[in-house]
Order: structure tokens, then sequence, then C-alpha cells
């Protein structure tokens, strides 16, 4: 899995955490969290602002 794999990764987020509302998810913790998903192996260094938040609203959508 890749960083621009934003649906994916929003669904392994929603199903490791819950209880937790993406909308106050900080982006150093997102961005730690997605480096822990199972499967996840893109370079880290290749996160950035725009990525991060590509996946913060598509998990936003999909808690919806």
């Amino acid at each position: 899995m890749k960083w621009t794999d934003s649906r994916d990764i929003a669904l392994l987020l929603l199903e490791r955490f819950p209880d937790q509302d993406p909308k106050a998810v900080n982006f150093v913790d997102l961005r730690n969290w997605v480096l822990e998903l199972p499967g996840f192996d893109d370079d880290p260094k290749r996160s950035g602002e725009k990525i991060l938040e590509a996946i913060q609203m598509t998990w936003i959508e999909e808690a919806d």
C-alpha cells in the first residue's frame, strides 16, 4: 500500500481506530498511524500535507 491509496488507508484506519474522530487527528499522529498499518510499504518521506489531508478527508467520509 502506498500514500496515494487513500481509500484503502482510510478504511484500515477506521477499522483500527473505530472510536477516533478523524476530524480531531493531527497530521503527526495520522502519519505515524499510517506508517504502522499492515501492508503499508511506501517511503515515509513521501508523505506531505496534501497526501495526509486526502487520507483524513477520505477517513471522515468513510466514518459518516
